[in-house]
């Protein structure tokens, strides 16, 4: 069994697959664990993925789906060729900065926290600055996250209000605590918790299944934290919300769709429940 099996789920962006990978094993080189890297490729390897991780890192495990069976089913089919302590689903559009020994540090704060189910890293965007990566269950701000998405936080100071406390941008990000969910673009798992309450809810085809996933841990005793001196560098497109204007977004973009598609599948199946912090 391996220590930690880093998941990949790749859609057409083979070069950001590309350099994620580069990043992985640059920072695993000298790893004292057992690790495994592992790209699922719902392209079908359109763009020659394969043949170019064979070439440039024969040690990752390449998985083709035939098909895009989105971005929960993805990760799961990853977790499930390898069996590790820890899962790692991590976004294509991420970079481990250089000489961090980030992985071993993940692996070593799960090692030291046993009753901890999930952590996220710290994630920044390119240039360092922060972005707001743990959230609440704040149902009324879950409510309005569709329109967050179109950016109506931007516009109307009631939506930002609600969008602010959802992100938790009132707490200091330069401190490690409990929170009700992390991003599932770094998301660390605990293999206990898989046993005991399965994987990503697959019938979120991409969006909030981080937050259902997160739910589930909390109802089962499994805390979620936020580690703040673990950082990862996230490009984080924001794809569903390109488009502005909820009507233009439906009609136009196709993630923002399948975002609202996600968000209603989460708010049925988490009626009448309440929030945690």
């Amino acid at each position: 069994m391996k220590d930690i099996n880093i998941v990949l789920v790749n859609y057409r962006s083979r070069a950001d697959i590309l350099q994620a990978v580069e990043s992985i094993m640059k920072d695993i080189a000298a790893e004292p664990y057992a690790v495994q890297v592992t790209v699922v490729d719902n392209s079908n390897n359109t763009d020659n993925l394969k043949e170019q991780l064979d070439i440039n890192f024969p040690r990752v495990k390449y998985l083709n789906t035939g098909e895009n069976v989105g971005f929960g089913r993805g990760n799961v089919i990853g977790f499930k060729a390898t069996p590790a302590r820890y899962y790692f689903a991590l976004n294509r559009d991420t970079i481990i900065p250089e000489n961090s020994q980030t992985i071993a540090r993940l692996v070593k704060f799960m090692d030291e926290h046993p009753k901890i189910g999930c952590v996220g890293p710290k994630l920044v965007n390119l240039d360092g600055t922060l972005q707001y990566a743990c959230y609440r269950f704040d149902r009324p701000s879950l409510l309005i996250k569709p329109l967050k998405q179109i950016r109506w936080d931007e516009k109307y100071r009631w939506a930002r209000r609600r969008t602010e406390r959802l992100l938790m941008s009132d707490f200091d990000h330069n401190e490690t605590r409990p929170v009700d969910w992390v991003l599932g673009a770094a998301m660390v798992v605990r293999r206990e918790v898989a046993e005991t309450i399965g994987w990503f809810d697959e019938r979120f085809f991409m969006y909030l299944e981080d937050c259902d996933w997160c739910r589930r841990m909390w109802d089962s005793g499994w805390p979620v934290y936020y580690v703040h001196d673990i950082i990862i560098k996230h490009r984080y497109d924001r794809g569903s919300a390109k488009i502005p204007g909820l009507f233009k977004a439906l009609f136009k973009n196709k993630l923002a769709r399948i975002h609202l598609i996600s968000w209603l599948k989460y708010m049925w199946k988490w009626r009448g429940t309440h929030k945690y912090f």
